[in-house]
């Protein structure tokens, strides 16, 4: 499943996976990664791309050879199942973001039963986007399944202000109206007439802010 959402003028895409079963077929297994592979293809270089799921398999707490995926800090032996993962990370330049960070082990176990602890569920990011990922790590006794605990990554995304336009050219900048300026402001007005405007209360203000436009300029 991907949802994309678009935040200012970055576009995120998140998307969630569920690997097949370490007891899974092959032809099974092969289906899911070209799957994934698909989505993640269609997918624009300029956005954003986080993938979370539960992928059956392994990391091992140390690289092993994947230290362009995997920085050091995962936890177990490593399988069969998730050397998919790193190939398939290496692959598109993905970082393994509950691999980046020291923690304590009940922040790195994502599935605990009463005979195993394991780390099977996993957060991906682009490896050019991995300033963006500020900490990831499992909450304690908050879990989404009977046995599956809450994996959470912080990601930090600046969001530019657009700047306001100003309508009729130059901004008057009204902080920089000093005494004199002041004095200077009023003789001009009083030379443009502005004070004998005609009308009524809307056309008389009207008139006179543009008296007073004018002259501020």
């Amino acid at each position: 499943m991907t949802i994309k959402l678009v935040v200012g003028e970055c576009t995120l895409n998140v998307v969630s996976a569920y690997a097949p079963q370490v007891g899974c077929g092959e032809e099974i297994k092969r289906r899911f990664w070209e799957g994934l592979e698909d989505i993640v293809r269609s997918i624009l270089p300029s956005e954003r791309l986080f993938i979370g799921g539960d992928f059956n398999g392994h990391i091992g707490s140390s690289a092993g050879g994947y230290t362009e995926v995997h920085d050091g800090f995962g936890f177990g032996e490593r399988n069969g199942g998730d050397i998919s993962l790193l190939d398939f990370a290496k692959a598109f330049d993905l970082v393994i973001a509950n691999s980046s960070f020291s923690k304590r082990e009940e922040h790195l176990v994502t599935y605990q039963s009463s005979v195993a602890k394991t780390q099977i569920d996993y957060l991906l990011l682009r490896r050019g986007d991995r300033r963006l990922c500020e900490d990831c790590k499992v909450i304690p006794g908050e879990t989404l399944a009977t046995q599956h605990r809450l994996l959470v990554m912080d990601v930090s995304i600046r969001i530019r202000r657009k700047q306001r336009s100003v309508r009729g050219g130059t901004r008057i900048r009204w902080d920089a109206l000093t005494k004199v300026k002041a004095q200077e402001l009023e003789g001009r007005l009083s030379a443009m007439g502005a004070w004998r405007s005609s009308g009524d209360a809307n056309t008389t203000w009207s008139t006179m802010a543009d008296y007073i436009r004018k002259a501020a300029r």
